[in-house]
């Protein structure tokens, strides 16, 4: 059965034959299953907003080559990439692919001062972000570091892959500082892909 009809709650006396009621006391009940597609939404401007969705690959930014011992580089770098905007969604994978393996310290950072945080400019670049942490679990009462990974050991020549969940959400200007303390020069290479 796809269709029946009920009686409108407000006009049940109309069905009880008193004409002077204004509406029809019919209305129509679907009984089938739709499939909808939802796509996205119009903001309160009246503009059209699309559903995000995860990345399905890496970005993979240029290498940065030769990185002494002790220095740090920001990913990513390229032309047409120096920052990652989170807008809209909440976790994040990064990938490095170091020629030397060994230790690298990873902070999330402010992004560049060419790029806006939504509409406010200059940023102070290259500062760890901080946030409120309202997680179960979390003080909530001090800003703390979004994300900072001091000593983390890398293994040189494939792709050693980390998630940070929920930390580094919608934030609009985003930048990784690697630290390379491997002990020598290193070749780094920088990937990332967001997740809704």
């Amino acid at each position: 059965m796809e269709k029946r009809e009920g009686y409108a709650p407000w006009s049940l006396t109309r069905k009880a034959g008193v004409q002077s009621a204004t509406v029809n006391g019919d209305i129509e009940v679907p009984q089938f299953i739709q499939p909808v597609l939802d796509t996205g939404f119009v903001d309160e401007l009246g503009n059209w907003k699309g559903t995000k969705s995860s990345d399905e690959s890496f970005f993979i930014s240029d290498k940065a080559l030769a990185v002494a011992n002790g220095a740090a580089v920001l990913f990513p770098n390229t032309a047409n990439a120096d920052f990652i905007d989170m807008t809209g969604f909440t976790s994040l994978f990064y990938a490095i692919r170091p020629t030397r393996g060994g230790a690298v310290a990873v902070d999330a950072v402010m992004g560049p001062d060419s790029r806006s945080f939504a509409n406010l400019t200059p940023v102070n670049p290259a500062v760890i972000l901080r946030f409120c942490d309202n997680s179960e679990g979390s003080s909530g009462a001090d800003l703390e570091e979004v994300f900072t990974d001091a000593s983390e050991t890398l293994v040189a020549n494939v792709w050693n892959i980390y998630q940070i969940q929920g930390r580094t959400a919608n934030q609009k200007n985003l930048n990784f500082n690697i630290t390379n303390n491997s002990g020598g020069n290193s070749d780094i290479d920088f990937a990332f892909m967001r997740l809704v």
